[in-house]
């Protein structure tokens, strides 16, 4: 779906919105794309049917054409093929045909009802609240309507249209939602800095705070442009926000992921939805700085093996908790604040250590400010790992013994405004980073790539003897240096002749326009 079609609907959709607040117009919006989307794939899956039906060739072939509207209506042939059984009052047609009625509400609400009693999967994951919406009167199926010119061309799965709409709007409520935007979004550009330098070919994929689900979305798309498979990926993830909960699920179920998101939406460091997971690849953007997780309930737990971090700042916590849930060759991408790099209150210095020390810690990534729709505090990116040996996780290539040794990058000046109050990542950016980790923990044997060098002023590879020296600080600007200044050859007696020279041209200049304002002004009768 282009760009500007994009654009369109999401000024349509925001318009619609009203007084009502973006965190609620959310999961109308949202839920009536995923309403959408099983009808669109329902209405697919049936054409198929009425085509293989008629088919002499077909296995599904019925020979009295009799037959065919009543097979059409059977349940089993929908489901056989992964798709969503929708009876008939859920279906979108019908939907918009009453559109206009007063109580749209009220059967877009019965039709999530049918539709989760027809569909186990589906069971508590729909967002049944259009009943009691506070849209002003109309404007429900004024959004029926919007969402209805969502198309799809021949042979273009639903699935793919509607994934690129929904994460498109996540991220435009995450905009619009400003602080409590960013407890369910991470911006695509960061994420796919985690996913490009984790590289999940295959194996077990855990987001202990998954919010809306962006980082099995990247993973699932990494692993198809690098010709791989999604089924080659199982997904687990957690989430404690109930209606998030419900996002995800939806999110996931719109791509066709089968997604282990526990018994139900917890707190993760409380009721933790998959205590014997040991997994591959971990993937998370927890809340920063968090007080109040309840760590003084926790004094005593298994996953502090570093140390027990302080009841009030969870930053240690997600990363125990995450190291904890590594298997022994997995690796981890972790967003947090830039303090965490730093800070030595409430021990968090000490357990910092242990975890160095342990070589626990395999990257660090400093943040280019902006980055984030809820936060304006600087962020980095931890990478750890349980094996520095390198041996290769599932479905990765070996590298080299990196053991006694980090890697630091300071990407602050990497990124562009792409609004006034944005920065994101181009590709450009996040191949930087990636090229830069994948070099260095590569073997360098094959020859295939350039091999991996410290570049002044944004990476360096450094041994655990000078971290330590450092006190255990882990902010990368403290070891990559000072960037290279360019040679130009050229003298500072010289530079400041010609800057100056070029400072008193301006000036002049700058005295020329100011001279034809005022006359302009004067002869329009104002006097400057």
């Amino acid at each position: 779906m282009n760009q500007d079609l994009k654009k369109t609907l999401w000024a349509a959709a925001d318009k619609l919105r009203s007084s009502m607040d973006a965190a609620e117009y959310k999961h109308i919006v949202l839920g009536l794309i995923f309403l959408k989307y099983i009808s669109d794939a329902f209405d697919e899956r049936r054409a198929q049917l009425r085509s293989a039906f008629a088919d002499h060739s077909s296995d599904l072939h019925l020979p009295d054409a009799a037959d065919h509207a009543e097979a059409l209506e059977e349940r089993d042939y929908y489901t056989m093929a992964n798709v969503f059984w929708v009876p008939a009052p859920a279906r979108w047609e019908a939907i918009r045909a009453q559109a206009k009625q007063a109580d749209i509400g009220v059967r877009i609400d019965a039709a999530l009802e049918s539709i989760e009693a027809d569909n186990p999967r589906l069971k508590g994951i729909l967002d049944k609240r259009f009943g009691r919406t506070q849209l002003e009167p109309g404007r429900l199926g004024e959004l029926v309507d919007l969402i209805s010119t969502i198309g799809f061309g021949e042979g273009h799965h639903a699935k793919d249209l509607l994934g690129e709409v929904y994460e498109y709007f996540l991220g435009q409520f995450a905009s619009a939602e400003g602080k409590k935007g960013g407890q369910f979004y991470t911006p695509a550009s960061v994420v796919k800095v985690l996913v490009e330098v984790l590289a999940p070919h295959q194996g077990r994929v855990y987001d202990p705070c998954c919010g809306s689900g962006g980082m099995f979305v990247q993973s699932e798309k990494f692993i198809e442009a690098h010709g791989g498979r999604a089924e080659d990926i199982s997904i687990y993830g957690q989430e404690a926000n109930p209606t998030t909960w419900r996002l995800v699920a939806m999110n996931l179920a719109i791509r066709g992921f089968a997604a282990d998101l526990g018994k139900e939406p917890a707190d993760t460091f409380h009721r933790d939805q998959h205590p014997d997971l040991r997994a591959d690849y971990v993937l998370a953007n927890p809340p920063f700085n968090i007080s109040d997780w309840g760590g003084e309930r926790l004094a005593v737990d298994k996953r502090w093996v570093y140390g027990v971090p302080p009841a009030g700042n969870a930053n240690y916590a997600w990363l125990q908790h995450i190291l904890h849930h590594l298997s022994p060759r997995g690796q981890a991408g972790v967003v947090l604040a830039n303090g965490s790099m730093s800070s030595g209150q409430s021990g968090e210095g000490d357990i910092r250590r242990a975890m160095v020390e342990a070589d626990a810690v395999d990257v660090m990534v400093a943040l280019p400010p902006q980055l984030f729709f809820n936060t304006q505090i600087p962020a980095c990116l931890w990478f750890l790992t349980k094996d520095k040996t390198g041996a290769a996780v599932p479905g990765g290539e070996k590298g080299r013994d990196r053991r006694g040794e980090v890697l630091f990058i300071d990407a602050r000046k990497l990124g562009r405004m792409d609004t006034r109050v944005t920065r994101v990542f181009d590709d450009s950016d996040v191949a930087r980073i990636a090229v830069t980790v994948h070099r260095w923990r590569a073997d360098g044997e094959d020859g295939t790539d350039e091999p991996y060098a410290d570049v002044p002023g944004f990476c360096r590879a450094v041994k655990l003897v000078e971290v330590a020296e450092h006190g255990h600080v882990l902010t990368p600007g403290r070891y990559v240096g000072a960037e290279e200044a360019a040679d130009n050859d050229e003298a500072f007696s010289e530079t400041m002749e010609r800057l100056t020279a070029q400072l008193a041209e301006q000036m002049a200049k700058g005295t020329e326009l100011d001279a034809v304002i005022r006359g302009k002004l004067g002869s329009l009768g104002y006097a400057v």
